[in-house]
Formats: structure tokens, sequence, C-alpha cells
């Protein structure tokens, strides 16, 4: 049985899920349980992912996590979502899961209030929300799936950047978009510990990408033209880091400006092979997504309700516990490079 010690282990290729049609949730069988019935062993469990947006790689990832639980249980998997990563863009998704009957809906939130009503509206009607990735307000969903605590992300983040650049000079922040609840916990973070770490290391700007690839990559050049000195820039984003990382490549500032965040290592091997970036971080999302589904599965089917110190079984992933707040742990960060970044496919 694979262990959360091993999570990070070399991992064989994860099929991407393919792009969804905006439709929501697909038909149902007649015969399938109504949301919130608790389900039995002769009826599949539905859950569906409704990621930030379509078209990402990191949910693309994520959600094959989630679709390879649900095929392990028998359940009936889908995938929803908007184009655009905008604060209310999930909100129709979320009520039609609901009218369909939905047993459990997984999110990664675009906002952490805006689909509050929605949420509840849901979960009145007996479907079961979980959210992943990027959290809504506790009151507003059964549990949360954290790919690692807020403090470890933004301390690998800044230790690299950091350690990259000599503990000295400029830096600068692309993030996604300037109202998604994971990325600005993280930001305060950093800037905490920039502030009590490291004095002579100046944060200088934060600007947003909207996880867009153009936005993004156009965002890094802005940066850099409004920047002369900077050193380095943190991406606390796969689609940013990425794009970050193709603007650097071809620059004159590929070797001398710093580039580090979250990636995943098929985006960002290239780079790290040419030069262009030293190491970065992530956890591994497809685990993420596969842990997500199994919590699910067990809020539907009654066997925990979110309160800490509920327990329940992930597959492979072994036995996790809830904790504070009705959040779940998957591990901590881990750092790729040329060193290791081969032992990974995703």
């Amino acid at each position: 049985m694979k262990t959360r010690g091993t999570r990070f282990a070399a991992v064989t290729a994860v099929a991407l899920v393919a792009s969804m049609s905006l439709a929501a949730c697909g038909n149902k069988d007649e015969e399938s349980p109504a949301a919130g019935d608790g389900g039995s062993e002769s009826s599949a469990t539905t859950v569906t992912f409704l990621p930030k947006n379509l078209g990402n790689p990191y949910f693309e990832t994520s959600d094959a996590g989630g679709e390879k639980a649900v095929g392990e249980f028998d359940g009936t998997y889908d995938e929803v979502g908007p184009d655009a990563a905008a604060p209310d863009a999930q909100v129709p998704f979320i009520d039609t899961a609901a009218q369909q009957g939905i047993n459990a809906l997984v999110i990664s939130a675009n906002d952490p209030t805006a689909l509050c009503d929605s949420i509840n509206a849901a979960r009145d009607a007996g479907t079961k929300v979980v959210t992943f990735d990027s959290d809504t307000s506790p009151d507003c969903r059964d549990l949360f799936i954290n790919q690692a605590t807020a403090e470890g992300i933004a301390k690998v983040q800044v230790d690299l950047i950091t350690e990259q650049i000599g503990d000295s000079g400029e830096i600068a922040i692309l993030s996604a978009a300037a109202n998604a609840t994971n990325q600005n916990a993280w930001i305060k973070l950093m800037e905490e510990q920039l502030e009590a770490d490291h004095p002579d290391v100046k944060l200088v700007d934060t600007v947003y990408g909207d996880d867009d690839d153009q936005t993004s990559f156009d965002k890094t050049a802005a940066l850099l033209s409004d920047h002369p000195n900077l050193k380095g820039i943190i991406s606390p984003t796969t689609v940013g880091v990425a794009a970050a990382a193709r603007y650097l490549s071809s620059s004159e500032f590929k070797g001398k400006v710093a580039l580090t965040g979250l990636g995943t290592p098929n985006q960002m091997r290239d780079y790290v092979k040419d030069g262009t970036v030293t190491s970065f971080a992530l956890w591994n999302p497809a685990d993420l997504g596969y842990l997500a589904a199994y919590a699910a599965k067990a809020l539907a089917d009654g066997d925990i309700t979110g309160e800490e110190g509920d327990s329940f079984e992930a597959g492979d992933l072994g036995s996790y516990e809830v904790g504070a707040d009705g959040a779940v742990l998957l591990g901590d960060p881990f750092v790729y490079d040329a060193d290791n970044i081969d032992d990974f496919d995703f």
C-alpha cells in the first residue's frame, strides 16, 4: 500500500482528463441514488469535480486522480467547469449539480464567499461539498482537502528564491486571480517570512495573471520592464510559473533573473534542463484529487460527517483524519530540480 510518506516517489504517467463540455453534469441513470441518501453497496456514488477552470494542466492532473479514485470505488465521475477562473463563474455548475441530485461535489473555489449561497443551497438539497486546492469559508462546505499547510507552501517558496538570489535583492510575485483564497494566504505568509527572516530581500511588486497563460506571460514581461533591478520571481500558480519560464527562456534575462514557484514536472522539465529554472515546488496534484474523491465518498456514504477526529480510508493513500475546521492535510510540499525531475510524470 502506498503511504503518505512515499507519495512523492516516482509516479506512473497520469492520463490527463480530456476537456469536457461546459454543459453541466452528464445524464444520470434513473436508478442512481438521490443526493444525500447515504448510498448503498448496490448504488454508485456520484461525484462531480468542479475545478477553477477547464483546460488548466494542474486541474487536468488533479481531476484525473479523482477519476481514478471514483473508478476504484465503482462510483460515477464527472467534471464540469468554466473556461475562465472568475469569482462567480462556478455558480451555475454548482446549481445544476444540486438540481441533478449529485451525491458529492468537489470544488476548487475561485472565491472564498461568492460561491457560498449556491453551495449552501446544494448542501440543503443533500449534496455533500468538498473543497480542494482552494477553500471557501469553512461554514459553506463539508470538508477541505488541503494540499499542504499554508505555512509550509509559503516557506518552501521563500526558501527557494532567497537561496537562488543569494538572500539579497528585489523580487516580485506573479499570482493567479486577485481574490484566489489559497494564493492570498500564501502571499501574506511569504511577506511575513521575508520581513522576519530576509531583511535584504525586497518584495517590490505583486501582479496577477488570472491563471491565464498569455496574461501571465505579459505580466512577466511587464515586471521585468518596470523593475530593471529585479533578481527573482515567485509564481505560486502552475499556469503562471510555466508562462514566466517560457518568457524568461527566450529572453535576455535567462540565467539572470531567478524563477521559482509551484509547477508540475511535465510543465517545467524543459525549463529546468535548459537552466531557466533551478528548482520549484509542488505536491502531487493527482494524489490531491484522489484524496478528495475518497473524502467525498466517505461523506456521501455517511461514514464521516466532517467533524474533527473523523477518519476514513483513501485507497492507496491509506487512512486520513479530519483536523480543525474540517480540513484534511495531504502532506508536505516537495521540491523538484534537475536531479529528480525525470522521476516524475504528471
